[in-house]
This record gives structure tokens, C-alpha cells and sequence, in this order.
């Protein structure tokens, strides 16, 4: 017997989108694509000056990272940033994509407004966009992996389960930035991948994530949260085995 819903109501102003705030983004950013590298011993004052921000904002952005797997902590040293292990970034990505599923599914049973609707269709053109266009580059990669992690955000967050938000950043080992990173030779540990090739046109795993959102979003509009669950699922999956490819490719 299909759930009742409850009626919809505003999705709740938070400061912070699901993948927090600005400053945690940008540190976030800087370790995935090697700026700062494995190993690197993290200060506040230093990165606050660097964002241009007080160091209130870094200091907690250090501690979410740490939760996250990103970083490493010891008494004499401090913060740092972690060697990551290539199990643990297959495990983190498993474990989101059942997290993100279920909060994709709970979206449905709780209800969409129009105008969460309109909010999930504007950011969906967007990519569709982009990848109609054709090119690309390093401006707009970033572009699209905003509108990419504002997706995954919107529907989570229009579920209205802190729980599973909360649980959405323990599995940020390998974040939604974009194919940033690689996997060195001996397929054991994560290592970011600084000086890149980025491609003329649109990349073809790019084209077909924007075909599974409007997917996604096909299903959240047919109330089918049992379909949307499983796309959801196949989706974020999806990012697993790029990894897997990257990490036995030779």
C-alpha cells in the first residue's frame, strides 16, 4: 500500500547546503585536486589568510574534514591531510549511494511542493545545458559539478530527514567535485591528480549523469519513489566504477 504523504512544506532555510558551507567547499577542493596533497599539515591562520576569511569558519571546516575522512589529527602535529586508502573510498561511495537513495525516496513520500519541483527542473536545465552546447573546460567543469552537487543536495534536502543529511557528509571521501582525482599505480591509495587533461567537449560520463538526473527527476514527477530509489542508486554506483576503471587502468 503506497505511503501517505505528508503535505509539503517549506524545505527548512539552512545557512549551510547539504555539502556545508563555502570555506568547508573550498578546503575541500583544494585537497581533492592536490593543491593540498597527502601528507600537507594544515594550520588555520594560514588557510584563513589564503581564503580570506577569519579562522573560526577554517577551524570548523577542519573538524567536518576530519569526520570525513579527509583529514588526519595528532596531538603534536595537528590537522593534516590523509593518505586515502582505495577501500575506503569504494566503501564511502557505497554507502552513499544507499544513503542518497533513500533520501530520494523519502522525498517522494513526503511530498514535493511546484515550486521544489521548479527548483530541481531549473538546475537540471542547466546541465542540460551545458552538455547540449558541447564544449568544455576547466571553467566549465566547475560549472557543471555545481549544478551537479546543488541536484543531489536539493533532492536530499527536500526529504526533510536531518539524519540522512548528517549521514550524507561521513561519505564525502571521494566528493561529487568532478573526476579530480586518480588512483597511483600500486591501486591502494587515493591520489590527487594535479595537472589534468581536460577534454574539448563534454565528457561522455557527463552526458549520461545529466541523462540519469532528468531520469531522476522523471520518476520524483511520476510520485514512483521505488523507481526514483533504484536510479538513484545506479547513479552514485556509477561513480564506483569510474574509480574501480581509473584504478586498474594501465
Amino acid at each position: 500500500m503506497p505511503q501517505r504523504k505528508v503535505k509539503p512544506s517549506a524545505v527548512p532555510e539552512e545557512p549551510e547546503t547539504l555539502f556545508t558551507s563555502t570555506v568547508l567547499t573550498q578546503i575541500r577542493e583544494l585537497i581533492v585536486t592536490g593543491e593540498l596533497p597527502p601528507g600537507t599539515h594544515l594550520a588555520a591562520e594560514p588557510i584563513a589568510s589564503r581564503l580570506g576569511v577569519s579562522r573560526t569558519p577554517v577551524r570548523n571546516a577542519f573538524s567536518v574534514l576530519l569526520a570525513e575522512g579527509l583529514l588526519e589529527h595528532s596531538v603534536n602535529r595537528g590537522f593534516s591531510v590523509r593518505e586515502i586508502p582505495l577501500r575506503d573510498i569504494l566503501g564511502a561511495i557505497d554507502m552513499r549511494a544507499v544513503i542518497e537513495a533513500r533520501g530520494c525516496g523519502m522525498s517522494i513520500e513526503y511530498g514535493w511542493s511546484p515550486e521544489e519541483l521548479a527548483t530541481l527542473d531549473e538546475r537540471i536545465a542547466a546541465g542540460r545545458e551545458i552538455v547540449d552546447r558541447g564544449d568544455w573546460s576547466a571553467e566549465i567543469e566547475r560549472h557543471w559539478y555545481e549544478i551537479n552537487r546543488d541536484i543531489h543536495a536539493w533532492i536530499v534536502r527536500v526529504g526533510r530527514n536531518p539524519a540522512i543529511r548528517s549521514a550524507m557528509r561521513m561519505t564525502l571521501i571521494y566528493p561529487i567535485f568532478g573526476d579530480v582525482c586518480r588512483l597511483c599505480p600500486s591501486v591502494s591509495r587515493y591520489v590527487p591528480l594535479r595537472n589534468r587533461q581536460i577534454p574539448p567537449t563534454v565528457p561522455e560520463h557527463v552526458a549520461e549523469s545529466q541523462d540519469e538526473h532528468e531520469a531522476i527527476a522523471d520518476a520524483i514527477r511520476a510520485d514512483d519513489a521505488e523507481a526514483a530509489e533504484r536510479l538513484m542508486h545506479q547513479h552514485v554506483i556509477a561513480v564506483k566504477h569510474r574509480v574501480l576503471l581509473a584504478a586498474t587502468r594501465r
